[in-house]
């Protein structure tokens, strides 16, 4: 049984590297001209790796946060730090190529460790085949760098799932300290604590470790730097709080068709908001079938934060996805938010490429159409999320004990 289990991990890593290496071949086809022919957007080669490498001094030798600009968390700008070290060696002069191969290198190694676990979990084998050929993978393992939110993410679901919520609370903040959107998870955590504990002092006793796992692992890693460099710390905050939008989010597609015109501090107060009012609304309706596994509820809840957010830049998609491979009670919803997201990405970038005079060129009508079709792929997903069961993958035992060997090698919960 074992053996054929190895097998299948197997192949499922060779098919996701596989995946990761065409990722790599689509960024890094436009490397060596300098992006002069706008190849960035009419290619859809763009990577933040790039203007990175330069832009943010990494090329000679800049300390994110200590001696550099850095508009991500701690533990994102470490990665960087860390990647560009790797790549120094590697370049002549200002040359990124190395500094995007180590880039989409570490997201492959991140995607593998995804991999790996969502298997040793007992993840049913047609949505383990969905991650290994992910088209966000293709898209995005290039792009930036949060996979590695992702991972920490994903893995602090699957401490949900086995009972150990500190353990879980504990990775949900350090991938806060990553990306901001796995604070949406750290909630869902702390209800769990409450909701089925003994009696109510035991639920609060559990609530207070389960904070204090979260809080203590966020702090572990921001503290130092924030007392070292609170201005270079303190940069993605406020760049997340001042920046207008992005051409796919719903604020900025109803100002371009000239539906609605909101300013910032509209979109901030609206979106946060949308965000508690859909957030209580997705708990609320989920409790009853989800009290055990409150957990499940991040992936309804990530998609209804990104739809009412302000910024829903095209790799959040990568955010969204493997969650949804876990939690969604059915694919084919699924499907459609990751077609419709490749239709997102092109529709965005080739507008883009329109708004310098290249082509392909789109209008803020194609990008629309495009955002319309995933939003209501993921308004779907949460219908799902919240009326219907999970998969049944997750209520199962752990691996070892999810296989029956004296019955066919197949899961029981297939």
């Amino acid at each position: 049984m074992f053996s054929t289990w190895d097998s299948l991990l197997k192949k499922l890593m060779a098919v996701l590297a596989v995946t990761c290496f065409l990722g790599w071949l689509f960024k890094a086809h436009c490397l060596g001209g300098g992006w002069t022919g706008l190849e960035q957007y009419t290619t859809g080669c763009y990577s933040d790796a790039v203007p990175f490498w330069t832009a943010r001094g990494l090329a000679n030798g800049a300390v994110p946060y200590l001696t550099g600009r850095m508009e991500y968390p701690v533990l994102t700008g470490i990665l960087i730090a860390v990647e560009a070290v790797l790549a120094r060696p590697f370049t002549a002069g200002t040359e990124e190529g190395p500094f995007l191969a180590m880039t989409a290198l570490g997201n492959a190694m991140l995607a593998a460790v995804v991999m790996w676990h969502l298997w040793r979990a007992g993840m049913e084998p047609r949505r383990l085949w969905a991650w290994a050929c992910a088209p966000a993978l293709i898209l995005y393992v290039g792009h930036n760098w949060d996979m590695l939110a992702v991972t920490f993410a994903v893995t602090a679901m699957l401490a949900a799932r086995d009972g150990r919520l500190a353990k879980g609370a504990a990775l949900g903040g350090l991938g806060l300290a990553a990306k901001l959107y796995p604070v949406l998870l750290l909630p869902l955590i702390g209800l769990q604590a409450l909701a089925n504990g003994a009696d109510w002092p035991d639920r609060i006793r559990r609530g207070v470790i389960v904070t204090a796992s979260a809080v203590g692992a966020w702090a572990a890693v921001n503290l130092p730097v924030a007392l070292i460099s609170y201005e270079n710390w303190s940069e993605f905050y406020r760049f997340s709080s001042e920046r207008s939008g992005t051409a796919a989010s719903i604020w900025e597609i109803t100002g371009m068709l000239g539906i609605w015109s909101t300013d910032i501090p509209q979109r901030n107060l609206y979106s946060a908001m949308l965000l508690v009012l859909g957030f209580a609304a997705i708990v609320g309706f989920g409790w009853r079938r989800h009290q055990a596994h409150l957990w499940v509820l991040f992936g309804p809840v990530l998609a209804w934060f990104l739809l009412v957010n302000k910024v829903y830049s095209p790799q959040f998609d990568l955010w969204l996805y493997p969650v949804l491979l876990m939690t969604a009670p059915r694919l084919r919803p699924v499907a459609l938010f990751a077609v419709a997201g490749i239709a997102c990405y092109f529709a965005e970038f080739w507008w883009f490429a329109g708004n310098e005079g290249g082509w392909p060129a789109t209008t803020p009508t194609h990008i629309a159409i495009a955002a319309g079709v995933r939003g209501a792929a993921m308004l779907w997903i949460i219908a799902d999320a919240i009326r219907l069961p999970p998969p049944a993958w997750i209520a199962a035992p752990k691996r070892e004990v999810l296989f029956d060997a004296d019955k066919e090698d197949v899961p029981a919960a297939a």
